[in-house]
């Protein structure tokens, strides 16, 4: 059974940090790239950062550059995302999500909540 478990979400102040971590399991990790999307209230979902299956490429969406950084541990099929310096505008859902484009594969989390408040 394929699982994504995101987990490390909650409240935090502006300027703050959190780590977001996504457990796999069922499939093999290490065979696909991770992506984590958000989705704010009434706003479409949005990609926020990729990275390869090997960890070799790295990309964010322009918003978070400087602030965010992805990384993966295949031996532990775990990807993260720190999220360092949070702006009132980062609150979201926040989901990982797994794709290999060879088999056209793709599994989703079920989402971590990410609350920035004062």
């Amino acid at each position: 059974q394929v699982q994504l478990v995101e987990s490390g979400g909650g409240l935090v102040q502006p300027g703050g940090s959190l780590r977001l971590s996504c457990a796999a399991s069922g499939f093999t990790f290490s065979t696909y790239s991770m992506n984590w999307y958000r989705q704010a209230p009434g706003k479409e979902r949005e990609l926020v950062a990729t990275i390869t299956s090997a960890g070799g490429t790295i990309n964010y969406v322009d918003s978070v550059k400087g602030r965010f950084t992805i990384s993966r541990d295949n031996a532990k099929n775990t990807v993260y995302l720190q999220m360092n310096r949070l702006k009132p505008e980062d609150p979201a859902v926040y989901y990982c999500k797994a794709v290999r484009s060879s088999t056209r594969s793709e599994y989703w989390g079920q989402g971590t909540q990410v609350t920035v408040s004062s």
